[in-house]
């Protein structure tokens, strides 16, 4: 076990040094962000998900979720309607910022250290899942993403791939990607009663047209631990004529699982 993970204070210590480090960093590193935000929509529709506010997580205290919708709408506004010119970086947390009760962030549920916390800000990674998962079906390159290194609730409801979201925390494990291409986006986010939708626009038509999809998923045992894998990948389509232009591996997959695997259902 780390130092970091047995003291509180280290471990606190170790987070603002990291803060910092990435605050440094960032102001170097080269990269023009994104900022400006349109009212109107661009004309063309590259991709738009959707996915359930409230979700039974294990044993999860359910007043949490209502505290993660609060979360998300306040990060959303800093993101909705920004566009990516060509050459632009979009960062999550530059954008979003840092939270805090004072701007109306509520307690939430934080994954942390392989294990299920609470912390001001907790639930905004289902918004970083949302825009990654959309940028997957667009042109733009993903520079920094990061995943959970632990599977910590059985699957209820899901629709997408086995981790094919992007966790964040502020600052340092953000979600970043650029526009090299001559197109320009846009990053639109609304609510429902029931659904935070996202939609990814460009200003003009796009060539290609893309098809996410899992490959090679399967639980396996080790070291008296279970462990879940998988493969996620995409099909790159000629928009005009619907052939195939290539075929990409985009993440592998290995994390331990931290529920009771219910042998009947799932293949270990």
């Amino acid at each position: 076990m780390l130092l970091s993970e047995r003291s509180k204070m280290v471990y606190i210590f170790r987070v603002e040094q990291k803060r910092a480090f990435k605050k440094i960093t960032t102001a170097f590193d080269g990269n023009k962000y994104a900022t400006t935000k349109l009212e109107n929509q661009l004309p063309v529709r590259v991709k738009k998900h959707q996915s359930v506010l409230i979700r039974k997580l294990g044993n999860s205290n359910i007043e949490l979720q209502y505290n993660k919708v609060v979360n998300l709408k306040l990060a959303a506004e800093k993101i909705n309607g920004v566009i990516i010119t060509p050459g632009e970086t979009f960062s999550f947390w530059r954008l979003v910022g840092k939270t805090s009760k004072k701007k109306g962030y509520k307690e939430g549920m934080c994954l942390s250290m392989g294990e299920v916390k609470t912390g001001v800000g907790g639930g905004l990674c289902q918004l970083s899942n949302l825009i990654y998962w959309m940028v997957l079906h667009s042109p733009l390159t993903v520079t920094e993403r990061y995943r959970h290194s632990f599977d910590p609730f059985p699957d209820n409801g899901r629709v997408l791939p086995f981790a094919s979201g992007a966790t964040v925390f502020y600052n340092y494990v953000d979600l970043k990607f650029i526009n090299s291409t001559p197109y320009t986006f846009q990053i639109n986010i609304s609510f429902d009663n029931k659904y935070i939708k996202g939609e990814i626009r460009a200003d003009k038509e796009l060539e290609e047209s893309y098809h996410v999809f899992e490959r090679n998923h399967r639980f396996i045992e080790g070291d008296g631990k279970y462990y879940r894998e998988n493969e996620i990948w995409r099909t790159v389509l000629d928009k005009n004529t619907g052939n195939k232009i290539r075929e990409e591996m985009l993440i592998k997959n290995h994390c331990e699982v931290k529920y009771k695997l219910d042998m009947d259902n799932d293949k270990i």
